[in-house]
């Protein structure tokens, strides 16, 4: 078996190509049976960090071989598995381009994250840490046609994006994963002793919308704690279009249990949003309320998730608990009701029942899992021009709460993006000239692609959590052009439909978004000696945190 160990810091020794060579990692060489075309156009150097990359345009794999180690191993352009057996293990494994040929195996807390896949994978040992998974991303699933995927477990994590909505669900004929249209996107066979059924999804990862311990739930006898209401129990509902309240039986009640992540940002960690007393109204909520981040609250005929109305002060995520049950109900159809005196949501099942463990008697619940635009009892409000009007009412309201968290110091913020370039060889560029929107940059002779590096902030952080964008935003690049040998060269390949990593869609045609740390490939023009001019438009950017710019001096310290 060959082992070929990525390590947080470590030579990459090889030749241009070989096979039944060494990789010297640390000292050590490593036996292995992989060629490395043209290696040059990548690097891996002493001291670099687990978020470097090793970049290399192909791959292609012989023999039996194991990727481990914590670091990150990045293939630009085609991965080729010809091995009789290719374990991605404890490490991350990005594949940029197409991965075609035999099975895949990822196993004990590996990470596989491919543009478009054409090779049967199987999820193999589960990772140690219990909050780890092993985890398949496709960004280009309309590409890669039918997968087959095996061996499926509640530790297994999959992930299908191309940069829009995606909402995922079981098909109803057999194992299969079909996205919003019906596509079928894969086949699916489960670990021993599960099936389709404990599985689900919502959008194209899985959330959880709950109560915590303690919630008082109103019920035609008076209030009630969430965790003793059971199948049958009435709840009272409000038919806000008729202003009217009805009684509605319990069809399900389901109890889970969470662990903060604290690695994460705020509104995916896992933390608990505590809403204070009186917070929204005299008496609303007339105690604390504990729910996640995700649940909804009820404004003006709209449903709005808690985590956009965070405001750090009568609104805030407790950190003081870092581990918690969370419970929910379902009614027959989606509904308001109410807890502690809050108008909120009712369960509605898009796909993540199975996170639960149903309390009470046992019923079997089956059918296509739900959506907001079809089956939601309310409309989402999500849009800024909805959400910040409350945000700004509940923040003025704040102060006044007693007991409110003292507002924090307003974190800083900056325009500069600290755009600059990373070479496939390693070498920074920054700018040789900034006039407006427009950067130039001098390319060294041998530049294949670039990495474009700057400052990333996310919209939710830097403008207010009433934005209902959590995506990392760097630049907004539009035209680039490659001046060499008196010519002028067009590259458009992040403005293609399938985009190189680090890319985002956005509203623009003409331009798309960065997340900080985008390549961008650049053909062989720059050979034989060659040296260039490479121009860029940046439509936009920022404002960013400053305290990300540690995002940027990381970035820049791994090339």
């Amino acid at each position: 078996m060959t082992t070929i160990t990525v390590n947080t810091s470590g030579n990459w020794g090889v030749p241009n190509t070989y096979d039944n060579d060494d990789v010297i990692l640390d000292g050590t060489a490593y036996p292995i049976t992989v060629n490395v075309e043209a290696y040059n156009y990548g690097s891996w150097t002493e001291g670099d960090t687990s978020n470097s990359n090793f970049h290399s345009p192909t791959m292609t794999v012989e023999g039996d071989v194991t990727i481990t180690g914590d670091g990150y191993l990045y293939i630009n352009s085609t991965v080729t598995n010809n091995a009789s057996s290719f374990t991605v293990e404890s490490t991350n494994f990005a594949v940029n381009g197409t991965l075609t040929g035999n099975t895949v195996t990822i196993a004990n807390g590996g990470t596989l994250s491919v543009g478009t896949l054409k090779a049967p994978i199987t999820f193999g040992a589960s990772p140690s840490d219990s909050s780890a998974s092993n985890t398949l991303i496709v960004n280009n699933y309309a590409s890669s046609g039918t997968l087959t995927i095996n061996n499926l477990s509640p530790r297994d994590q999959i992930v299908f994006s191309n940069g829009e909505t995606t909402s995922l669900s079981w098909s109803g004929n057999g194992n299969e994963i079909v996205d919003q249209n019906g596509t079928v996107l894969a086949n699916v066979t489960f670990a021993d002793g599960y099936t389709k059924d404990d599985y689900s999804f919502n959008g194209d990862t899985v959330t959880v919308t709950c109560f915590l311990a303690g919630s008082m739930i109103r019920t035609p006898e008076g209030e009630k704690a969430v965790e003793d209401i059971r199948l049958g129990d009435e709840v009272v509902t409000f038919d806000w279009q008729q202003n009217t309240h009805v009684a509605a039986p319990v069809v399900w009640a389901g109890k889970a249990h969470a662990n903060v992540r604290a690695d994460l940002a705020d509104d995916e960690a896992g933390w608990p949003v505590r809403i204070l007393e009186n917070a929204i109204a005299p008496g609303v909520p007339y105690k604390d309320m504990l729910i996640t981040a995700e649940h909804c609250l009820f404004f003006n005929g709209k449903l709005v998730p808690a985590r956009m109305l965070v405001n750090g002060v009568s609104i805030f995520y407790d950190k003081s608990i870092t581990s918690y049950d969370y419970y929910h109900i379902e009614t027959e159809q989606h509904s308001v009701i109410t807890a502690d005196g809050v108008q909120t949501e009712s369960y509605l099942d898009t796909g993540n029942r199975s996170t639960f463990r149903q309390l009470g008697k046992v019923v079997a619940l089956r059918g296509k899992a739900k959506s907001w635009a079809c089956d939601a009892g309310a409309p989402l409000g999500v849009e800024r021009s909805f959400v910040e009007p409350l945000f700004r009412v509940l923040n003025v309201r704040a102060d006044k709460i007693s007991g409110h968290a003292p507002r924090a110091k307003k974190a800083e913020t900056t325009t500069d993006p600290d755009l600059h370039l990373i070479t496939n060889t390693g070498a920074i560029v920054r700018p040789l000239r900034k006039e407006t929107q427009q950067y130039s940059f001098m390319l060294p002779s041998g530049t294949q692609f670039v990495r474009v590096v700057s400052r990333a902030s996310r919209p939710a952080d830097v403008v207010g959590p009433f934005v209902n964008d959590r995506r990392n935003m760097g630049v907004a690049v539009a035209d680039v052009c490659l001046f060499c040998a008196r010519q002028a060269h067009d590259i458009t390949a992040h403005l293609q439909a399938e985009k190189p990593a680090g890319w985002h869609n956005a509203d623009w045609a003409d331009c798309a978004w960065t997340n900080g740390d985008a390549v961008l490939p650049l053909g062989d023009y720059l050979t034989n000696g060659k040296m260039g001019i490479l121009s860029m438009t940046i439509r936009a950017a920022g404002p960013y945190l400053v305290e990300d710019q540690k995002v940027s001096e990381i970035n820049t310290q791994s090339a």
